[in-house]
């Protein structure tokens, strides 16, 4: 019942759908206990129950059998959207766009088709081993984006001087991964970026933070539900520098301890010793990354450094907002992409259920990559799969839909 008397929005989709009972009694009584373990649980996003069980060895059945009939199921970690799923979609992605014209940002669009070199980078990232990708009839190797920042960045870069600092842009698109399924991962999902360009300084994460917790308080989620972890890629790169670590190490370091939390400690240690790390070092970088106290953090590495005064910069900003209750600093937050280059988050469910719920963090050097001059940026996504795993956790009330 706290479901529908604290979100007006949830109570608005459930009357969208055709003869769904309209009282809040209906719904808590007879109807629910009758129906909420047969058909109708079955029919809110069962796409996405059902692929929960798939792994990524699975063939998918896509020629029919000997007959010649065709399966009518989409392909393997794809989904359909009949009417009442689409109902959901829309008001989900209605909520995105409302908070992004809320905070003043425009929307942009993209083609999900992209050039192929967009993606592709030396940083032993995972994302490039799950393209769509493939030589069109043309001869040009092309994919199906697996992200959206590379295609705001070309965009911006292709707009040059046309267009005035700070951009604030939003967008919603479909992005493309063949990667192992679980609950709330999918080969395809839409995800909401929002991103800012020209603004150097943490304000541009605060405000981005701000997005996000006043998207999740409009679905009826609050911070007892959910949190956003915060750190900075300077932090490891402070620990690095103690050690004397070369500088060209530094993202393939990034990617190894992305997997804490994936991975056990040993298997972290096998493969930074792998790179060449000396065993102090590994030692070092775990230990530092195992904080959770930015205090601590200070006392390892002093107060003058820049990733330490940067963070305590942020949750100033954040005890301003509103939102200080939300946030929490967690030093083995470093996102798994090669083009963060500071502060990032992650937004995670407290039960520890599901994946992260959204992620970001700032990437000024991400236009230098494509030949371009850079200019400072930093932005997040937020997928449609993860958080609406989230809303039937938190709200079952969805599961009549």
């Amino acid at each position: 019942m706290a479901a529908w008397s604290s979100s007006p929005s949830l109570r608005h989709l459930l009357l969208l759908r055709p003869r769904l009972p309209l009282g809040p009694t209906c719904l808590a009584g007879s109807f629910a206990r009758r129906h909420i373990h047969g058909h109708s649980r079955r029919r809110l996003l069962s796409s996405s129950a059902s692929s929960s069980t798939l792994t990524h060895g699975e063939e998918a059945s896509t020629q029919g059998d000997a007959d010649g009939v065709v399966d009518v199921n989409p392909p393997r970690g794809t989904r359909d959207f009949p009417p009442e799923d689409m109902r959901l979609r829309t008001w989900l992605f209605d909520q995105f766009r409302e908070v992004s014209r809320l905070m003043a940002f425009e929307e942009v669009d993209f083609p999900v088709l992209e050039s192929e070199a967009l993606f592709i980078r030396k940083a032993g990232e995972e994302i490039t081993q799950q393209l769509y990708n493939f030589e069109d009839k043309g001869g040009r190797r092309v994919v199906l984006r697996p992200e959206i920042t590379p295609s705001l960045a070309r965009l911006v870069i292709k707009q040059g001087k046309s267009v005035s600092l700070p951009l604030k842009w939003f967008t919603i698109g479909q992005c493309w991964r063949y990667e192992r399924m679980t609950r709330g991962r999918r080969r395809e999902h839409y995800q909401w970026n929002m991103d800012i360009f020209g603004v150097p300084k943490v304000r541009a994460e605060a405000e981005l933070l701000q997005a996000i917790v006043l998207l999740f308080q409009r679905l009826g989620i609050t911070f007892s539900d959910v949190g956003i972890r915060v750190s900075s890629r300077k932090v490891l790169q402070a620990v690095l520098n103690m050690y004397s670590i070369p500088e060209h190490l530094f993202t393939e370091v990034c990617v190894i301890v992305d997997k804490l939390g994936k991975l056990t400690r040993e298997e972290i240690e096998k493969e930074l010793m792998s790179t060449g790390l000396p065993s102090e070092a590994v030692q070092g970088i775990i230990e530092v990354l195992s904080l959770k106290s930015l205090s601590k953090l200070e006392e390892v590495l002093g107060s003058d450094v820049e990733a330490v005064a940067d963070l305590k910069k942020l949750f100033s900003f954040a005890e301003q907002y509103g939102y200080a209750d939300w946030i929490c600093f967690d030093a083995s937050v470093v996102r798994g992409l090669a083009y963060y280059t500071g502060i990032v988050f992650e937004a995670f469910d407290r039960e520890g259920k599901l994946r992260a719920i959204c992620g970001g963090g700032r990437y000024d050097r991400l236009l230098s990559t494509f030949g371009s001059e850079d200019i400072p940026a930093c932005g997040f996504g937020f997928g449609d799969a993860v958080i609406v795993e989230c809303l039937k956790d938190q709200h079952p009330v969805l599961l009549l839909l």
